[in-house]
């Protein structure tokens, strides 16, 4: 399932969300430029547990980093649809606090459940999950446009943004649970980033004021 759009409205623009794409898809960029020398690069900037202690700095460089196309543009799409109502709801410098705080709660949470890895970790994932955690805690009677595949053919419904949220992350969270017993475990998809990134941001929505206002207008209607 690909979301591609949210039923909610936005209010006003979203500075942050539309610079957070524009500041990824450049570094992005400026990886591919790299070529061969990219693996450096993403293990001087990105997150390796077993040397975290000495490069602290990099909790938050690694969730500016990616792994190719689909990647960044997969985490780019989900943070659109996600992140726009978000920032919206909380305004944009506190949205700005937000999301960084989402990536270093992830980034955490993953270098404590694989501690000695030496493989970099890097993406904007964790923080994205932290934004899907808030809208999940905000905007859970939303409908979410997602394009499905079923077999061979392709479609797009609506769904419940709690339905599709909560099944998300039930999959995060088991497949990180089905990894810690694996061999593989030290690579791949840091499945305890999204997890730890998702439930600090249903923790922390709460602790950013709303525009009570403009909060009030989207659910009197109904």
């Amino acid at each position: 399932m690909i979301p591609l759009r949210s039923t909610e409205r936005v209010q006003a623009k979203t500075p942050v969300v539309i610079g957070l794409i524009a500041v990824n898809l450049l570094i992005f960029l400026y990886q591919v430029s790299l070529g061969s020398a990219v693996n450096q690069f993403d293990e001087r900037w990105g997150l390796v547990p077993d040397a975290v202690t000495g490069n602290l700095a990099t909790l938050l460089t690694s969730m500016f980093l990616h792994g190719g196309w689909f990647h960044v543009l997969g985490n780019m799409l989900f943070l659109w649809v996600f992140g726009r109502n978000v920032e919206d709801l909380i305004g944009s410098g506190r949205f700005l606090i937000f999301y960084l705080c989402c990536g270093l709660a992830a980034a955490v949470l993953q270098v404590v459940t694989n501690p000695y890895s030496h493989l970099p970790t890097i993406g904007a994932s964790g923080a994205i999950a932290g934004v899907m955690g808030a809208y999940l805690i905000k905007f859970p009677r939303a409908r979410i446009g997602t394009l499905v595949f079923i077999v061979v053919f392709v479609t797009t419904v609506e769904i419940p943004a709690w339905v599709m949220l909560v099944w998300w992350f039930v999959i995060q969270l088991f497949s990180g649970l089905g990894s810690l017993g694996s061999a593989n475990y030290s690579g791949g998809i840091a499945w305890f980033a999204h997890v730890g990134g998702f439930v600090a941001g249903m923790l922390l929505i709460r602790a950013f004021p709303v525009k009570r206002r403009q909060w009030r207008a989207w659910y009197e209607e109904e």
